[in-house]
């Protein structure tokens, strides 16, 4: 999971390239408390979560404004996927974001909250996966 951690944080700095041109603090797909377990010490912390342009942000404090700096940042685009984890934390409202090499854990308040985080964080890996290109997305809407 350290791996994770790292390429999410930019090695042991912070980088603003991770979240640079994502208005984080304005109108995002989704944001809310979720719990956390840390990369080193495995403790669990209550943080505010952001979802924004394939990019799932994570601060101290609700208040989120231009001036505020992310505590983390995962693009989505490298998770494979994101599910229930209930039967392995062995804690209600669990769910795991994986990689090729690591899984995180989080714990949402509720189940509908944890079933909203699942789905929409699963359609950001869809929509901002490699693999799908911006051909391969079809706005069904416009076909009509």
């Amino acid at each position: 999971m350290a791996s994770l951690w790292r390429a999410a944080m930019g090695g042991s700095t912070q980088s603003t390239d991770d979240y640079e041109g994502v208005e984080f603090w304005s109108s995002p797909e989704r944001c809310g408390w979720l719990t956390k377990q840390g990369e080193y010490i495995k403790t669990w912390r209550r943080r505010w979560f952001v979802l924004k342009q394939g990019k799932l942000f994570w601060f101290k404090e609700s208040t989120v404004t231009r001036a505020s700096k992310p505590r983390g940042v995962i693009p989505v685009a490298t998770c494979l996927t994101v599910k229930g984890a209930e039967d392995v934390l062995n804690k209600q409202f669990a769910f795991e974001l994986s990689t090729r090499s690591d899984t995180m854990y989080f714990i949402a308040d509720s189940e509908k909250e944890k079933e909203d985080w699942i789905n929409s964080i699963g359609r950001s890996i869809v929509q901002h996966s490699r693999s799908v290109t911006d051909n391969e997305i079809v706005d069904y809407d416009s076909k009509r």
